[in-house]
Order: structure tokens, then C-alpha cells, then sequence
């Protein structure tokens, strides 16, 4: 599957999927301690998202959708606990 990465400073809501905003360039990491990362299919559905502090991933979520564009199911992988959510 082709996707697109993308860097961004935050997110909107602790509704799934993340809705990641304050989009930056690769270029501007150097200048943050943290960021969150994330994978985007060619329809702009976040896939992957992982929130990189000093380098090391903290964090991630997975997604995956139904036909209709909804989100099926989750997995959130916080302190090596992981969770998975069936929508």
C-alpha cells in the first residue's frame, strides 16, 4: 500500500482516529523535542500515527476502515501496553 508521511505538532480530539494538526516540514524536527508522525493512505485516512519524544516512539496507534470509510478497528500501543478496539 503506498502511503504518505506526514510531521505535525499535536492533535484535535481523543476521538479515534487521532486527528492530527499543526502540520511541519521534516526540516522543522530539528527544532522539537517531540512531534507525532503519521502514515496516510491515498484517500488522507490516517493509518499509523506514532508520537516520537526525543527520538523514541512513546507511543502509537494503528487503524483500519470499513468499506464505507469507517473506522473498523484500532490498536494503541502506550508504556508496552497494547489495546486493540473493534468498531
Amino acid at each position: 500500500m503506498n502511503t504518505t508521511a506526514r510531521y505535525f505538532l499535536s492533535y484535535s480530539s481523543v476521538k479515534l482516529p487521532l486527528k492530527l494538526v499543526n502540520e511541519i516540514t521534516e526540516a522543522d524536527l530539528n527544532y522539537r523535542n517531540f512531534y507525532y508522525l503519521g502514515h496516510f493512505d491515498g484517500d488522507g485516512q490516517l493509518l499509523h500515527c506514532q508520537k516520537i519524544v526525543y527520538g523514541e516512539v512513546e507511543s502509537e496507534h494503528h487503524y483500519r476502515y470499513g468499506d464505507g470509510g469507517e473506522l473498523a478497528w484500532a490498536q494503541i500501543t502506550e508504556d508496552d501496553e497494547v489495546r486493540e478496539i473493534d468498531f
